[in-house]
């Protein structure tokens, strides 16, 4: 995306209204559950922050991906999971608290990961990559400045005013997914003489990435013997991922509308099997009736 309000403007902003909602459901219990239940945390934390990166850059090295299309991969698999994480582990019936424990850590996390992750995919996936590398330092303020301080804001809100955090909590969550769909729809707008071309070349890599990672969550969980609510969680938090934030890095932060494709076009693919998990996770509770 060419440097304009949209994407100096506008994508910071929405992205730290989602982000401020996330902090009004969130508070410094969430913070300390790892502690008290390090089990589940620690193993949705490898799946997200290791596994992850590791396997999306197996499936770009596997589809033949060049160029910006991979480096926007590398960028997705950086950025931790999404507030909407946390709603779609409610609504299938998963451990919600959990779900919010990880996608607090892990967004504190990649704050410090998400610069070297990107420079790394810049260097290896682009002739030349070595002159357009994040500067660490300015991509890890600019990332605490859109993600962390707004959360902050949102767990103080919280804090101070608990009922009028819970009465903001769905009007900002309505908020949130309106900025989400009118992110993606802009990232393609802006690439749509493209979009056909890249859609064939990113759209099974997606795919396959959302489908393997929602089974690596889900069967590590179980190997580990969680219980299913818990296992569904840490699938979701492995599958489903910021895709705002990762629009947000490549056109704001790294200036290139082509690298914003692949978060773009997995945030709508998850969209469809996050629709498969709820269902799959509200089936046993109505066969019970």
């Amino acid at each position: 995306m060419e440097s304009n309000v949209l994407t100096e403007v506008f994508l910071p902003l929405a992205l730290a209204i989602i982000m401020l909602g996330m902090g009004l459901s969130l508070t410094l219990q969430d913070f300390r559950r790892i502690t008290i239940t390090p089990k589940p945390v620690l193993i949705g934390l490898v799946n997200q922050l290791i596994l992850l990166p590791l396997i999306a850059f197996a499936l770009i090295l596997v589809f033949g991906l060049k160029t910006e299309l991979a480096v926007g991969f590398m960028i997705l698999a950086a950025c931790p999971g999404g507030a909407t994480s946390n709603l779609i582990s409610h609504l299938a019936k998963g451990d919600t608290a959990l779900s919010i424990t990880l996608t607090a850590i892990a967004s504190l996390v990649t704050v410090l990961t998400i610069p070297f992750i990107v420079n790394f995919a810049i260097v290896w996936f682009m002739p030349g990559g070595e002159a357009q590398q994040l500067d660490i330092f300015a991509t890890v303020i600019a990332v605490v400045i859109i993600t962390v301080i707004p959360v902050s804001i949102g767990m103080l809100i919280n804090h101070r005013f608990p009922t009028f955090s819970k009465r903001m909590e769905r009007p900002v969550k309505v908020v949130s997914a309106v900025f989400l769909v009118l992110i993606i729809m802009a990232a393609i707008v802006e690439e749509k003489e493209n979009i056909a071309d890249f859609f064939k070349q990113a759209g099974p890599v997606a795919l396959v990435l959302n489908m393997v990672m929602l089974g690596v969550g889900f069967y590590a969980a179980r190997l580990f013997r969680l219980p299913p609510d818990q296992s569904r969680t840490i699938s979701i938090e492995t599958g489903i991922q910021n895709g705002t934030l990762g629009v947000t890095i490549a056109a704001t932060l790294i200036g290139n509308s082509a690298m914003t494709i692949p978060s773009a076009i997995y945030s709508l693919i998850m969209f469809g099997t996050a629709v498969i998990l709820i269902y799959s996770g509200n089936k046993p509770a109505k066969s019970q009736h």
